[in-house]
């Protein structure tokens, strides 16, 4: 039986966290098993908020798929790309906008989310609405390409992000009933159960944020950020007993990344006051040294070969672009065009 067609990418912000490994990579990795997987890196959708700082951009890009090789992405099971190489997707894009109603693209809640940032930030802005560019206004437009450039079946998403999808699934609809064609799937999600990971102190893990720990820091960078983490805000003292249900960061790292006997052995200790939150924070490092060295080794394996990491990202911008050529092939059919 021939796999489906998996679609997923990531916005091209550099060296990635252990949040994004939690919450998105081990996912990856086990569905190239069963999909034919599409991993794309979103350099056009970086540009809808930072086109004005692009400085980095081509090594941000080039980090994103050293992680992803590092951390299990196999090129010989899955399509590494870059968004910009693979043209059909801007041809897409222009022609999905010529069917897609505003305001389908107004109560996108990604874009709403996006618009609560820039309003904060924007001082210029009217009270409504702050000044959106014309490429994060179409952003849902593009995403949708994205998708539906390689027909994609499947997408994997979490489920506050099922309302994203949606606005995909009715363009492809709408283009099918418009042109009368089956053409387009309607991509089913694939629910997964995404951890969210915090930074270390307590509050969303990024880059920007400087509350992240990444997945190529060193160990004494890692060990130094985990006595950062938040803890039990009410203990007092060492020997007071502890509520790992109040640790805010430390022991939500330890049930994300340790064996189940060892947080079960931290958990009781912390409760009896036998364990100070010092010393908890240096055993989870070690922990978590421990379970990145070999994907830390591996990433430095491939930094020192980065022809062969960029064979691999043209190899997977061709295989991309004729898989997405096909699609357009019979788009301009429907079209007329």
């Amino acid at each position: 039986m021939e796999k489906l067609n998996l679609v997923s990418g990531m916005r091209s912000t550099g060296k990635l966290h252990l949040g994004h490994y939690m919450g998105v990579i081990t996912n990856w990795v086990q569905l190239q098993e069963d999909y034919n997987c599409f991993y794309f890196v979103a350099d056009w959708h970086a540009l809808t908020t930072k086109y004005d700082k692009t400085e980095n951009l081509k090594q941000d890009k080039l980090d994103v798929v050293l992680d992803w090789l590092a951390s299990g992405i196999d090129p010989n099971k899955s399509t590494i790309y870059y968004q910009s190489k693979v043209l059909q997707i801007a041809e897409l894009h222009v022609l999905l906008s010529m069917i897609t109603p505003n305001n389908w693209v107004e109560r996108d809640p990604t874009l709403k989310d996006m618009v609560k940032i820039l309003k904060n930030k924007d001082e210029g802005a009217s009270e409504n609405m702050p000044q959106l560019n014309y490429g994060l206004l179409g952003y849902p437009v593009l995403m949708s390409a994205d998708i539906m450039a390689l027909n994609g079946a499947i997408v994997p998403v979490g489920v506050d992000q099922l309302a994203h999808l949606e606005i995909t699934r009715d363009i492809a609809r709408r283009f099918n009933n418009i042109y009368k064609t089956e053409l387009f799937n309607e991509p089913k999600p694939k629910l997964t159960q995404i951890p969210l990971l915090q930074g270390v102190d307590g509050q969303k893990m990024g880059k920007s944020f400087n509350n992240d720990i990444k997945i190529s820091d060193d160990e004494a960078t890692t060990a130094k950020k985990v006595m950062q983490c938040i803890t039990d805000r009410s203990r007092a003292r060492k020997d007071d007993p502890g509520h790992p249900d109040k640790c805010e960061v430390a022991f939500k790292y330890y049930q994300a990344f340790a064996p189940s006997e060892v947080v079960c052995q931290v958990e009781c200790e912390c409760k009896a006051g036998a364990r100070g939150c010092a010393d908890c924070k240096r055993q989870l490092g070690a922990i978590i040294n421990e379970k990145f060295a070999p994907i830390r080794a591996k990433r430095i394996e491939y930094q020192n070969d980065m022809d062969k990491v960029k064979d691999i990202i043209n190899e997977g911008n061709k295989r991309a672009a004729a898989e997405a050529e096909k699609v357009m092939t019979q788009v301009r059919d429907a079209v007329n065009i």
